[in-house]
């Protein structure tokens, strides 16, 4: 599958922003998905992720109740819906799609097989 991320961009802290994950090349609705991001001189991080359906999803706790993961089918598109953004947030978020399919929600990024290009998020304060 070949995965393309958009939607970053440079907002205020308290803004909203959504990013988008566009799949190709594989049936979508058989894997999970996830979203995660690298700040600058820091290790890439779990954001959040979604099974299979799109009926569970994890997030880290940093961005609970701020951020919502979601998945349209028929649109072959994963979506973060990015609320209240601090500037911690700031990074670059980057896409990842399961290798294996009818997994469950994956939090580590060594379990995903297929990654997109990054997209930049900038918050300021």
């Amino acid at each position: 599958v070949q995965l393309q991320a958009s939607g970053g961009g440079l907002v205020q802290a308290g803004g909203s922003l959504r990013l988008s994950c566009a799949a190709f090349g594989r049936t979508f609705g058989t894997y999970a998905m996830g979203w995660f991001r690298q700040a600058p001189g820091k290790e890439r991080e779990f954001v959040a992720t979604i099974s299979w359906s799109g009926g569970t999803t994890v997030y880290t706790d940093s961005v609970k109740g701020r951020f919502t993961i979601s998945r349209d089918m028929a649109k072959k598109t994963m979506y973060l819906q990015m609320d209240s953004l601090k500037p911690e947030d700031t990074a670059i978020y980057s896409c990842a799609a399961d290798r294996t399919d009818w997994r469950g929600p994956l939090t580590q990024g060594d379990e995903y097989g297929f990654w997109g290009q990054g997209t930049q998020v900038t918050v300021s304060s």
